[in-house]
């Protein structure tokens, strides 16, 4: 509305000024709708080529998820069957949760938390109908009372309590159990392989010892509870099974393989790349292939799971039932004690300046390197095939061989130039030292495999070349799993 006496190029202005504002405004939407358009595209787009690239990295995945829905369709018959859920009613639902909370991504882990969820149901289902009874006969005044102290006892982790109510009266002996259950959790190994059915133990007891007092037909409510989580478990672990199973004790056998030749790979090319550095400090050849050991030195989690996993799985494969997995977590600890050493020699492969060093001296470096590298390939591929590793121990003594030759040569008068400021040689003298504590970890890595094929039975391979016995100072070609040819001097003693 135009203002009286206000002259008409001024309120021609301030219109223009006004169409200027929401042309602005109306520009600065588009553009964020736009600029939030592209966002979600560009996230939906980010979110399929991770999910994509998940299923290639591992499709055993994309076929977990199918079972899992196989399973969730089998158990959900309860409720679309008439007769069945006229048979269980809404505690068909007990079913579908089991199936959700017990199936999981290997054999042994579906099969270890279904015998424990079964196991702790019924006993806690057991206990739990005996402290309704035993709060029944305590009367309609003092039953919500016993049964609040039963369930405040079986949650209670005061240990110290247990002696107290053993001197009480004998029904407060049934609340002992639930205490023991719960203050079990706090054992480490308890806590590890158990602690799954000890919770379903205190959830369930409490469940039904509180839902009795409002409904008198416990004993139809526990059994209900009991088959219906039966049926739940029993279907992940068929499915599980006999549906593209996918084994937890394979998986480790072939995780502990697998870092041990992580290792192997990076002491192989250790030597031509601490000695092969330009005056610049940047290696000639590409240094990737040296950071596999990493992954190494975080796998305890995933062996110990494994373990725990494995040991609930029936023979299966190569694999029999009680399966030396100890064996197996006894290497793996050797194994990343050796990637600690590895992490102490790849710090040396940072650009640092280097003395000139004689080539003898490298020669002998790269061999102690080299040698323990392919001794590890040995034992790696010896796990993965099952087979006795024979020729680990050659390449073994070859190393040890190597580092007493490497004394010899420091004792060496003339080695050394005149010039040399024995400051710079501290660096390689703490690179020797390393290699030769990984010498030794990978003869005690040889030993724990020993162990196993002896435990296991390992097959006996025989070597393609007959033994000879060399001269001093000779030496003789023997063909290894790698196709490496190898040298083998004297066996020799550090």
């Amino acid at each position: 509305m135009q203002a009286k006496g206000m002259p008409l190029d001024i309120m021609y202005a301030m219109d223009l000024d006004q169409a200027k504002q929401e042309q602005g405004r109306l520009s600065r939407g588009r553009s964020w709708i736009e600029t939030f358009r592209d966002n979600v595209n560009a996230r939906a787009l980010e979110f399929v080529s991770n999910v994509r690239k998940l299923g290639r990295d591992d499709p055993r995945r994309v076929f977990h998820s199918l079972k899992v829905g196989l399973a969730l369709t089998m158990v959900s018959l309860l409720y679309f069957c008439q007769p069945l859920y006229n048979s269980f009613g809404v505690s068909a639902m007990w079913a579908v949760i089991t199936v959700v909370f017990v199936f999981e991504f290997s054999v042994g882990a579906t099969l270890g938390k279904g015998v424990m969820r079964g196991l702790a149901t019924l006993l806690a289902a057991a206990l739990a109908v005996g402290a309704h009874h035993l709060a029944n006969v305590s009367g309609r005044i003092g039953e919500p009372i016993l049964l609040g102290i039963f369930v405040f006892l079986q949650g209670k982790i005061d240990y110290l309590s247990i002696p107290s109510l053993i001197k009480q009266k004998p029904k407060s002996l049934l609340a002992i159990a639930a205490v023991v259950f719960t203050f079990a959790r706090f054992y480490a190994t308890i806590k590890a392989r158990y602690e799954y059915g000890l919770v379903v133990f205190i959830l369930t007891f409490s469940l039904i010892s509180v839902s009795g007092y409002r409904d008198d037909e416990i004993l139809k409510l526990a059994y209900h509870r009991l088959s219906t989580i039966l049926i739940g478990g029993s279907a992940c672990i068929i499915i599980s099974i006999l549906v593209f199973p996918v084994w937890a004790g394979e998986e480790l056998h072939n995780l502990i393989a697998s870092n041990m030749d992580k290792l192997a790979s990076f002491l192989q090319g250790f030597g031509h790349v601490y000695f092969g550095m330009t005056e610049d400090g940047v290696s000639k050849q590409d240094k990737s292939f040296l950071q596999g050991y990493t992954t190494v030195l975080n796998s305890k989690n995933n062996e110990d799971n494994l373990a725990n996993f494995a040991r609930w799985e029936p023979g299966h494969g190569r694999f029999q039932f009680r399966h030396p997995w100890k064996q197996y977590l006894k290497i793996g600890a050797r194994t990343r004690r050796c990637a600690y050493l590895i992490e102490s020699l790849n710090g040396h492969l940072n650009p640092q300046a280097k003395p000139e060093i004689p080539g003898k001296i490298r020669e002998t470096c790269t061999e102690m390197s080299l040698e323990c590298g392919r001794a590890l390939k040995e034992l790696a591929f010896a796990i993965k095939t099952m087979v006795k590793p024979f020729a680990a121990h050659v390449h073994i003594e070859n190393s040890k061989s190597a580092a007493k030759n490497f004394n010899s040569l420091l004792q060496s008068s003339g080695l050394w130039g005149d010039n040399m400021d024995l400051l710079q040689l501290v660096p390689m003298a703490t690179v020797v030292s390393l290699l030769i504590d990984v010498i030794n970890c990978t003869e005690e890595i040889a030993e724990s495999v020993h162990e196993l094929a002896s435990m296991v039975n390992f097959e006996a391979v025989e070597s393609t070349v007959p033994p000879e016995k060399p001269e001093t100072g000779q030496s003789k070609p023997v063909k290894s799993s790698d196709d490496v040819q190898t040298v083998i001097p004297v066996v020799l003693s550090l």
